[in-house]
């Protein structure tokens, strides 16, 4: 696969972009001031036990609260009896070990897992538990036996604690395994000596910055070709990779030209099509993204394809590029939680299935996890993709500071009337001596033109003159009614 890895660097923010055949299919964005705190793991002291809930409240030294279920307490989920209750595990001012599994996302704060992973190139470490897993992406029965019983025969004999293996140690070598194992037991050994002089709460352990996680996570032994545009990041990236990842090293590059590496790419032109409403496909259909807090709706149109001939077939032809182009933008956007996906209705069976077959296979490309139901009643795909950190959206944009998120403004009209009803209720209540509106110039245009008529009849029923004064800053919706 033609895979290049680029990542731009600026003392405020790493940005890491991912493309194939000369198409961003990836994005991921950290930045200096709010670097991502999954996998981090914390001495954290427990604020509030919430018993209808079954959920704590955890003080782990950020500005919220993080938020622990019951269901992620590990002394709960290897109970072989019956769950405790939360209010029989914790108390307020107990201090427990924690770790982020997910970023704090909107008004929410982090959520938090009492059972501690660590990982590494090959393997993730599991202090607690005994089992070795193997990663679904691995099908094979056989390999996967195989794997585990390499890596049986690499552990120690006195070795404590279990192991997933990741997707990368398919090909991996055993003294791969035992450099991994070596490595992650120094990490916990250090973690756990961190502990007996902590004071709740505080950080015990940070993941690794988003440069060096592209090394471990995204870079397996057939490695692209990944530049990088900062000689310091370069110089750190390759350090890491010569110890855990040679054959990465030879493919990593400082990438010194004199155009923006981002710009030579397009990649800084993808950023902003990921950031639309709408994007179109080659043929001439087009997707409708709209991103709530609740869930994600994708809406599939035909836009001007016509296709060549008859409207099933042009119907089907939509879809099926549309699969691709979904599955591209969840990645590209970072959108995660509970996903609607509205393709255009299909009279055939047989369509259906190729177009969720098609879709399957292109989502199988995400690094997240992803569960894919098909089509329902309705013709909707239902699906969700795990999230553990901000949308793109969410990351480089804000709430409009006009229609504060809503999407749309009420019209002019629309604040021309609200003003005349507000002028009528002071009048009421208040003998002033004049009213003055202080309204943005496409209200008091209104009122100056269509409007004019209203505002003269309602200054007669009030008996009281009626001035108007634009405000260059205010926004449309925005208005004061002013007693003089």
């Amino acid at each position: 696969m033609n895979e290049e890895i680029l990542i731009n660097v600026t003392p405020q923010e790493t940005r890491v972009a991912v493309v194939q055949l000369g198409v961003v299919q990836d994005l991921h964005i950290e930045r200096t001031s709010s670097c991502g705190i999954v996998s981090n793991v914390y001495l954290g002291k427990v604020k509030r036990v919430l018993p209808g809930m079954q959920s704590a409240f955890i003080d782990i030294g950020l500005e919220r609260s993080a938020f622990l279920h019951v269901a992620d307490i590990w002394e709960n989920s290897n109970d072989n009896d019956a769950a405790k209750p939360i209010e029989k595990i914790l108390f307020e001012g107990q201090t427990l070990l924690v770790q982020v599994i997910k970023e704090p996302i909107g008004s929410k704060g982090a959520r938090l897992s009492t059972q501690i992973s660590i990982a590494g190139r090959q393997l993730v470490y599991l202090p607690q538990e005994t089992h070795i897993g193997v990663s679904q992406r691995i099908e094979s029965a056989a390999q996967r036996d195989a794997l585990r019983a390499r890596l049986q025969a690499a552990l120690p004999p006195d070795h404590q604690g279990g192991y997933i293996i990741r997707t990368a140690a398919e090909t991996a070598a055993d003294p791969d395994f035992i450099a991994d194992i070596a490595y992650l037991d120094k990490l916990w050994h250090n973690l756990q000596n961190t502990v007996q002089s902590a004071s709740a709460p505080q950080l015990l352990y940070q993941e690794l910055n988003l440069s060096l996680r592209v090394l471990r996570d995204f870079v397996g032994t057939d490695a692209p070709r990944i530049q990088v545009d900062s000689r310091a990041t370069y110089q750190s990236m390759l350090e890491f990779a010569q110890a855990y990842n040679p054959p990465a090293a030879e493919r990593l590059e400082h990438y010194q030209g004199a155009r923006p590496l981002f710009d030579l790419y397009g990649v800084e032109d993808e950023i902003e099509r990921a950031l639309a409403k709408r994007v179109d496909l080659k043929s001439g259909g087009y997707l409708i993204i709209d991103q709530t807090e609740a869930l994600t709706t994708i809406d599939v149109n035909t836009g001007g394809f016509v296709g060549l001939r008859n409207f099933d077939d042009t119907i089907f032809k939509t879809n099926l590029e549309a699969t691709q182009a979904i599955a591209r933008q969840l990645r590209l956007r970072n959108l995660g939680g509970i996903i609607i996906c509205d393709f255009i209705d299909m009279d055939t069976q047989e369509h259906r299935d190729a177009v969720l077959d098609e879709f399957k296979k292109a989502l199988s490309l995400d690094h997240m996890h992803v569960t894919v139901n098909g089509f329902s009643s309705l013709g909707l795909v239902e699906m969700t993709r795990k999230r553990t950190r901000e949308s793109l959206a969410h990351i480089l944009c804000e709430p409009c500071p006009t229609c504060q998120g809503r999407g749309e403004v009420k019209t002019a009209q629309t604040v021309c009337y609200e003003i005349l009803r507000e002028i009528l209720r002071e009048a009421r209540q208040f003998n002033a001596r004049e009213y003055r509106i202080l309204a943005s110039q496409q209200v008091i245009d209104l009122f100056l033109e269509e409007e004019s008529t209203a505002l003269a009849q309602l200054s007669d029923f009030i008996a009281k003159p009626v001035s108007m004064q634009v405000e260059t800053l205010y926004s449309q919706e925005q208005y004061d009614v002013i007693l003089m």
